[in-house]
């Protein structure tokens, strides 16, 4: 028995379409996602290097990857210096503060 009730979304990748089982309610996101990956499938595609689509994917994946790396690196360093500004200041009230 198959589930007629799950949704679908089409999208478009270095122009061929795509049909995504997706919840009505991350159709957005899942847009967004592809219109992200399909600029940077053309991008690897506009450079010549690459002719393959499989090989293209692959390409936009791993760039895909290094960026989101670099942006959970640059967040956890955020944060500990965020949390290293929070220690200074919990300092500097308890010096202060009457005892």
């Amino acid at each position: 028995m198959t589930d007629d009730s799950r949704q679908t979304t089409e999208i478009t990748l270095l122009g061929r379409g795509y049909v995504i089982a997706c919840p009505p309610e991350e159709q957005e996101q899942l847009n967004r996602a592809a219109r992200y990956l399909d600029r940077a499938m053309h991008g690897i595609h506009a450079r010549g290097k690459v002719l393959g689509a499989e090989k293209i994917a692959l390409m936009a994946a791993l760039n895909i990857t290094h960026e989101l790396l670099q942006a959970l690196d640059e967040r956890k360093d955020g944060d500990a210096a965020l949390a290293r500004l929070g220690e200074r200041l919990d300092r500097a009230v308890a010096d202060v503060a009457p005892r």
